[in-house]
């Protein structure tokens, strides 16, 4: 009878343990974008590289410069082409959900997709910057160990991402999060059918603007694993982003300082 109740107390008292909570994705979504992206307007060159069966295909240069929307918390950004000589100073521009192109040489602006490849695995929606946070709506799916970009093995929060606006570039993403330092690890980017379009692994973290933030993304394609676009991050920058920099109008009008 004695064993009993001490194991009925025993039972009692763990049913009024206090729950412990589960990480909150959301948050931890939003602590991956502030490793990613300055919390203030910046500038920076990226650089694409496309391999086809481990050769190099074509590469693109680009200046890029961003600027935090403090009503909504998402970036604005306007990107002009340097390199080749082919594309140099064709302009493009996200204000909003809007994604705008700008050819010096018809002086004409159309409304673009950024679903539409720019470069090799490279999307017109991967080279603006983007919190995922404000676009996306997390839930933590598991938290589990995975390879990063060098192959090393990481604790990670496995987060699903799912739109919350028709206008972004992913329907649905899976994303690898360090759990020890909000590190962006590898993410998968999906169709609306659930079809993988690709896999993106963060890497070469360097101190750029005052925090560690990944310097290259390796893109490959969700079919033909033999096709990687490379991104590179560099000439990081703390500047002033002009208002008229980010108006539709204003592109025709555009000279870098």
């Amino acid at each position: 009878m004695r064993r009993l109740t001490l194991a009925a107390v025993l039972a009692g008292a763990l049913l009024h343990l206090p729950a412990i909570a589960s990480p909150d994705a959301q948050a931890i979504l939003a602590a991956s974008d502030a490793v990613r992206n300055p919390g203030f307007a910046f500038g920076l060159t990226t650089t694409l590289i496309e391999y086809r069966n481990g050769k190099q295909a074509d590469t693109s240069t680009l200046a890029v410069y961003s600027k935090e929307d403090k009503t909504g918390g998402q970036f604005r950004s306007l990107i002009r082409f340097v390199a080749p000589a082919r594309d140099a100073n064709k302009l493009m521009l996200k204000n909003g959900n809007d994604l705008w192109f700008y050819d010096p040489s018809n002086k004409a602006s159309i409304r673009i997709s950024p679903q539409q490849r720019l470069l090799g695995q490279a999307a017109n929606g991967d080279i603006v910057t983007v919190n995922l946070a404000k676009d996306y709506k997390a839930t933590l799916a598991a938290e589990e160990e995975t390879q990063d970009g060098e192959r090393q093995a990481r604790r990670c929060y496995k987060l699903a991402l799912e739109a919350i606006s028709p206008d972004v570039t992913y329907h649905h993403i899976e994303m690898w999060i360090d759990v020890t330092n909000n590190r962006p690890v590898k993410a998968r980017f999906y169709t609306e059918s659930n079809r993988l379009l690709k896999t993106a692994y963060y890497r070469k973290y360097q101190s750029q603007l005052g925090a560690e933030r990944p310097t290259e993304t390796v893109i490959i394609d969700g079919l033909d694993p033999n096709w990687v676009t490379v991104m590179r991050f560099s000439d990081y920058a703390k500047r002033e982003v002009p208002e008229a920099w980010l108006q539709r109008d204003y592109l025709p009008r555009f000279k870098p300082e």
